[in-house]
């Protein structure tokens, strides 16, 4: 449970008393919320109502915000994310309370409780075959005819999920690549793009191999953009996709990439993931997205750190925003939101920092919540 929920529930509640009653109500709502709920009102207040019913172009949402509009596809350093990411745990931090029982109702008229919907692509929003089932396009399409945003938010890079994305009929902004890349779906273009320093990446893994002392970890790296190629070791995968490419360990380092990627076949995922962080010292930021694969990014580099960029170019706070996921690397995405979902299909680590637990994505948990919250429209 988030306190911005509760103090806006306490507002809503007050506001039908007697007048010394409400402002009563409204000083402890205030005290709640602190700077989340100073954050809302500005936002309110300079955002229409009308605005998130566009799904549309990039320039429309950057347009409504005040924040640096889109460029050129540019290679952002990696100090650039770290800035964003230490300002978003700021807000994560200050947001975010105990977990509890309090569940999100649906507003009946006016704006949506959750003006914006961010979601994880795997094991989320896709089921296992990868597709997106009928119920949840439809959940989705409500969603949007009540003036609320979809937001996608995942770990693959833009090249990766541009074809789920027109699958689904999507337009505006999207964040990939576990937050790195801001990508505009509309225009086929990438906004935001941040860059690891390849000998600061190959020198994590070698250490993390020294302090495993397991032999070496399967690795791949993915290519900076605009490109994104794959390439793996030998060892990498049982299963090679057509358009990936397998190359000697040496050249994974021959060009410059967006994140390492690695495994080991006989050491725990966890084990894995705290000799890497040790090895990288807090030069590099490590997730774990799926089973059997930790990634490595460049510091500052989160799920949160992508929403956060994406959220205050469309006008949205954290209090507006619920999020879904499944994985470790969505904490920090259900962190920073002011209601956070896990899948019935998602890891124990993400289970125990949510909200609430929907049905598994084979079973269309989105859509569920969803259905829920938007009934009205």
């Amino acid at each position: 449970m988030h306190t911005a929920d509760a103090a806006a529930d306490a507002a809503a509640t007050a506001s039908r008393a007697a007048t010394t009653a409400t402002a009563t109500a409204t000083a402890t709502a205030t005290t709640a919320t602190g700077s989340v709920a100073t954050a809302t009102s500005t936002t309110t207040a300079s955002v229409p109502a009308s605005a998130p019913t566009a799904t549309g172009s990039v320039a429309t949402a950057t347009a409504s915000a005040p924040t640096a509009p889109p460029t050129t596809t540019a290679s952002v350093p990696a100090s650039a994310p770290a800035a964003t990411g230490s300002a978003t745990a700021s807000v994560a931090t200050g947001g975010v309370a105990a977990p509890g029982p309090l569940l999100p109702r649906p507003r009946a008229a006016g704006r949506p409780r959750f003006p914006l919907v961010a979601t994880d692509l795997d094991g989320t929003l896709l089921r296992g075959d990868l597709t997106v089932s009928p119920r949840t396009r439809a959940a989705l399409a409500r969603v949007r005819a009540a003036g609320a945003r979809h937001l996608v938010v995942t770990g693959r890079p833009a090249a990766s999920c541009r074809e789920f994305l027109v699958a689904i009929g999507y337009r505006g902004l999207a964040v990939c690549g576990q937050g790195a890349q801001l990508y505009d779906a509309s225009a086929d273009r990438l906004l935001v793009s941040a860059s690891l320093d390849r000998e600061l990446a190959r020198s994590v893994v070698e250490r993390a191999e020294e302090a495993l002392g397991a032999g070496p970890l399967e690795l791949a790296v993915v290519t900076a953009a605009p490109e994104n190629r794959f390439l793996v070791t030998a060892r990498f995968t049982d299963r090679m996709r057509p358009e990936w490419g397998r190359v000697e360990r040496e050249e994974l380092w021959a060009a410059p990439i967006e994140k390492v990627l690695m495994r080991h076949r006989t050491v725990q995922d966890e084990l894995v993931a705290a000799a890497v962080e040790r090895a990288g010292a807090g030069e590099v930021a490590v997730t774990h997205s799926e089973k059997g694969m930790i990634e490595v990014l460049p510091a500052g580099t989160d799920k949160a750190a992508g929403l956060r960029l994406a959220a205050d170019r469309m006008g949205f706070t954290p209090a507006e925003t619920i999020a879904f996921g499944d994985m470790p690397n969505d904490i920090p995405l259900l962190g920073w939101a002011g209601y956070g979902v896990a899948m019935g299909n998602a890891h124990p680590d993400l289970l125990a920092v949510a909200d609430e637990v929907a049905p598994s994505h084979e079973e269309d948990g989105v859509a569920v919540v969803l259905e829920r919250l938007f009934t009205h429209a």
